[in-house]
């Protein structure tokens, strides 16, 4: 398995990429915004992004998006190819565009936003935080990355400062960036609780 910088020469793999995250986003059901495969091209084209490949067959990717003048950088679109999933690529390849994102944004908060736990742990083992999405990029461009999720409604609904999905910071001036043990009775319950408040109001 090769796990590298993504570049120019990796557009062929942007259909299949896009396909990827929207079938998905299909089966979870809620916080995977779905990316067409131009998009995925710009992406690839700066080397902003990480894809795994198993010989010449696709097998994970994600990007990083900057924002708020480079004072913000995300690591967006973790996606794994179902062939490939539960062998610990999501986390190699989130380990990888983490060291990418410190090595180019050396000074940039790095976040991310997510309703899934997996991805809430490899995030508190890399040092980020749940915070408020208060403390995340107040750049309207990022948000608007999440129309295309089903959930958007709240979003809106909310004023943008509550979703189904959970803010995660790295603050790299932080002076603790300790990894800590993952509570995952309390995640489930706070999702759990999030779910029941916004998706009830959504059905009323």
């Amino acid at each position: 398995m090769e796990i590298i910088v993504a570049n120019e020469s990796h557009y062929k793999y942007a259909q299949i990429i896009s396909d990827t995250i929207t079938d998905s986003a299909k089966v979870r059901g809620t916080g995977i915004a779905m990316r067409t495969p131009e998009y995925i091209i710009k992406r690839l084209q700066n080397g902003n992004a990480i894809i795994a490949l198993d010989g010449d067959k696709f097998a994970g990717f994600c990007y990083i998006e900057v924002w708020g003048n480079k004072d913000f950088v995300a690591n967006s679109g973790l996606i794994v190819h179902p062939d490939y999933r539960n062998q610990g690529l999501a986390k190699k390849i989130k380990k990888a565009v983490f060291d990418l994102s410190r090595k180019k944004f050396p000074d940039a908060k790095i976040f991310g936003i997510t309703t899934g736990l997996a991805v809430m742990k490899m995030n508190y083992e890399l040092g980020y935080k749940p915070v408020t999405f208060s403390e995340l990029t107040d750049d309207p461009e990022f948000w608007k990355g999440c129309q295309t999720c089903k959930n958007f409604d709240i979003l809106t609904r909310t004023d943008r400062k509550m979703c189904l999905c959970t803010g995660m910071l790295h603050d790299p001036k932080a002076k603790n960036q300790q990894p800590e043990k993952v509570n995952k009775k309390a995640f489930q319950r706070l999702k759990s609780i999030k779910e029941s408040l916004f998706l009830k109001k959504k059905n009323k």
